[in-house]
C-alpha cells in the first residue's frame, strides 16, 4: 500500500503537467461526453412525446442540480482536502475525508428523497411547470427521487475517484450507466409503451447501476483510499464542517444554476410550453460542448491540489496556462459550430417552429458571450483545489446567479421573452473582469519557489 501511494505520489508531482492533465482529463472528458450525449439523447426521446413532455424534462432538470449538487459539494470537498492530504503523503487523513463525503452524500440524499415526495405537488409546481407540463413532470420527479441517494453519492465517488487521481476508474461508473440509460430509454419508452415513466425507470436504474460499479472500485482494491462508516464517524463535527465549506463553492454553484433554472422557467411560462421547452433544449446543446472544457478542467483540479498540499507551485502555474489554452481553444470552435447551426440543432429536439425559434436565438447569444467561459470556470476550480473557500465562493455565486437571477428578473420585465434569451449571455460577460482580477491576486499570492523535498 505504501509503494503505491508512494508511486502515486511521484507521478502527480513529476509527470510533465501537460501529460499529466490530459490523462487525467480524458477519463473526464468521455463520461461527461457520454452523460451528456445520454441527456440530450433522453431530450430527442421525450421530445417525441410532445412540447409539454420536453418542458418537463427542462424542469426535472432543475430539481436534479440540486441533488447534484450535493454530490458535488461532498465530492469536491473531500476531494480536495484528500488530494492534498496525499500530497503530504498523508494517506490515512485522505481515507477518514474521502468515507466523509461518500456517507454524507447518502446522507442527504436520503433526506431530499424522504421529504421530495412529501412536497412532490408543491416541487413541480416551483420548478415552473405549465398546468399542461405538471402531470409529465411529476412522474418524472418520481423516479428521480428514488434514485437521489445513488445520484448524490456516485457523483462524489466520481469526485473523489478524480482526486486521488484515477479518473479512468470512474469513467467506467459513470459511463456504463449512461450507455444504460439510453438503451434503457429506448426499450421502455417505445417497445413497452412506457412514455414518461419509462424515461424515469430507466434513469433511476442505471444510476443505482453506476453507484455499484463506482462503489466496487474502491471495495475491490483498486483504489489507495478506502471507505468505512467508521472512518466517515471519526472525522466528527470539525471534519464534515470542512468537507462542506471547501466543497460550498460546489454546492452554491450547482444550488444557483438550479435555482436559475427555476426562474427561467417562471419567467418563460407566460409564454407557453415552447418557450420553456426551448430554452430547456438550449440548456442541453450549450453543456454538450462545454462537456469538453469542463472535463479538461477536472483533470486539471487533482494536478492542483496534489501540488498545492506538495508545495509544487511552478506546476500550478503551468497547468494553469495549459488548461486555459487548451479550454479556450476547444469553445471558440464548439461555439462557431453551435451559431452555425442553431436551428438545425434546436429542430433535432423538438420538431416545432415555436420551440426552434425561440431556441436558435437563445443559442446564439450564449455561444457568443460563453466564449469568455473556459477563463472564468478554471480561475473558479483552482481556488477550490487550493483551498480557497472564500474566493471560490465568491467566484461561483457570481458566476451561477448573483448576476443572473436580477438580470433574469429585470429584462423579462423589460423586453419580455428576448430579455429572458439576453439574460445569461450578459451576465456571463459582466463577471468576466472580475474573475480577472481574482486570478490576478491568486498569483500574486501564490509562492514564487517550490518548498524543497
Amino acid at each position: 500500500m505504501a509503494a503505491n501511494a508512494s508511486k502515486q505520489y511521484i507521478k502527480m508531482t513529476t509527470t510533465p503537467v501537460h501529460r499529466l492533465i490530459l490523462a487525467l482529463s480524458v477519463p473526464s472528458v468521455i463520461s461527461m461526453l457520454v452523460n451528456n450525449i445520454y441527456n440530450l439523447v433522453d431530450t430527442a426521446f421525450v421530445g417525441r412525446l410532445g412540447t409539454s413532455a420536453s418542458g418537463a424534462v427542462g424542469i426535472v432538470f432543475g430539481f436534479m442540480a440540486i441533488i447534484q449538487a450535493f454530490g458535488f459539494m461532498f465530492g469536491q470537498g473531500s476531494g480536495s482536502i484528500l488530494s492534498r492530504a496525499l500530497g503530504t503523503r498523508d494517506l490515512d487523513k485522505a481515507s477518514l475525508y474521502a468515507s466523509g463525503g461518500f456517507f454524507g452524500s447518502i446522507f442527504c440524499g436520503a433526506l431530499i428523497s424522504f421529504f421530495g415526495f412529501f412536497f412532490i405537488d408543491d416541487i413541480v409546481l416551483f420548478l415552473g411547470s405549465t398546468p399542461t407540463i405538471a402531470p409529465y413532470a411529476k412522474i418524472y420527479i418520481s423516479y428521480i427521487l428514488v434514485a437521489a441517494p445513488f445520484m448524490s453519492s456516485s457523483l462524489t465517488m466520481n469526485n473523489v475517484l478524480r482526486y486521488e487521481g484515477k479518473a479512468s476508474l470512474g469513467m467506467v461508473g459513470l459511463m456504463t450507466g449512461a450507455v444504460l440509460n439510453m438503451g434503457g430509454d429506448y426499450i421502455l419508452m417505445f417497445k413497452l409503451n412506457m412514455g414518461i415513466h419509462g424515461a424515469g425507470l430507466s434513469t433511476a436504474v442505471s444510476q443505482f447501476v453506476s453507484w455499484c460499479i463506482l462503489l466496487f472500485m474502491f471495495l475491490s482494491g483498486r483504489t489507495e483510499l478506502k471507505l468505512s462508516l467508521k472512518r466517515a464517524l471519526k472525522i466528527g463535527a470539525e471534519g464534515y464542517i470542512g468537507i462542506m465549506t471547501t466543497g460550498f463553492p460546489s454546492l452554491l454553484r450547482q444550488g444557483l444554476n438550479s435555482l436559475t433554472t427555476v426562474i427561467l422557467n417562471l419567467c418563460c411560462r407566460p409564454y407557453g410550453d415552447p418557450a420553456v421547452a426551448g430554452m430547456s433544449i438550449v440548456s442541453r446543446i450549450v453543456f454538450f460542448i462545454f462537456a469538453f472544457a469542463l472535463g479538461i478542467g477536472q483533470g486539471f483540479q487533482p494536478v492542483c491540489a496534489f501540488n498545492y498540499g506538495a508545495g509544487k507551485y511552478s506546476r500550478i502555474r503551468k497547468g494553469f496556462r495549459f488548461t486555459a489554452l487548451l479550454t479556450e481553444s476547444i469553445i471558440i470552435m464548439g461555439c462557431i459550430f453551435l451559431i452555425i447551426n442553431a436551428e438545425y440543432l434546436v429542430g433535432v429536439f423538438r420538431d416545432d417552429p415555436e420551440v426552434i425559434a425561440v431556441g436558435a436565438r437563445a443559442l446564439r447569444l450564449q455561444s457568443m458571450a460563453n466564449l469568455l467561459f473556459p477563463v472564468t470556470m478554471i480561475i473558479e476550480m483552482t481556488y477550490q483545489s487550493s483551498g480557497k473557500r472564500l474566493g471560490a465562493s465568491l467566484l461561483s455565486a457570481l458566476r451561477s446567479g448573483l448576476l443572473l437571477i436580477p438580470l433574469l428578473l429585470i429584462l423579462s420585465r423589460l423586453r419580455g421573452l428576448s430579455g429572458i434569451q439576453e439574460a445569461q449571455p450578459l451576465s456571463v460577460v459582466l463577471s468576466f473582469p472580475v474573475t480577472l482580477v481574482f486570478m490576478a491576486l491568486y498569483f500574486k499570492k501564490l509562492p514564487s519557489e517550490d518548498k524543497a523535498g
